[in-house]
């Protein structure tokens, strides 16, 4: 159970890492953004600071992601697979803590989790969702560290 907690915490933050890396990808790229229904170019013609304005708040969201999901993978590499109980409470703070910031946009925000995707932010949501239930999933595998026994690998 023990290794099949830090692989699947791996695969989270590989995948994390990757999704933050193409995000990145869009914001210094030449790719079009689309926002809802409307692309970016759409959305800031004749004014060309709006577009900047967007690309550089997904670019420093993404320079975080990708941050969080490097610390993220080298906790669970090494004192996570080690079994060091501070890791497990590292790692479900920080996944907490990440996971209710970018869900307060449901309430805060008005959007809706079975509005379209594209549209409202809901795809973010959702998928924060499925990333807080596989990152809980993992942890409660390797829930058994929290006895104060070394885990094996």
């Amino acid at each position: 159970m023990k290794t099949a907690s830090w692989i699947i915490l791996v695969v989270v933050g590989a995948l994390t890492l990757v999704g933050s890396l193409g995000s990145l990808g869009i914001a210094y790229g030449p790719a079009q953004d689309q926002i809802g229904p409307a692309s970016l170019t759409e959305l800031s013609v004749g004014r060309p600071d709006v577009a900047t304005a967007i690309r550089a708040r997904r670019a420093t969201a993404a320079a975080f992601a990708a941050g969080f999901a490097t610390l993220f993978l080298i906790i669970t590499i090494v004192p996570y697979r080690r079994g060091e109980v501070w890791a497990w409470w590292a790692l479900a703070a920080a996944t907490l803590v990440v996971s209710v910031l970018i869900l307060l946009r449901v309430p805060l925000h008005g959007v809706h989790l079975r509005s379209s995707a594209a549209s409202t932010g809901a795809g973010t949501a959702m998928g924060t969702i499925v990333h807080l239930v596989v990152v809980g999933v993992g942890l409660a595998l390797g829930a058994g560290r929290l006895r104060g026994t070394k885990a094996q690998t």
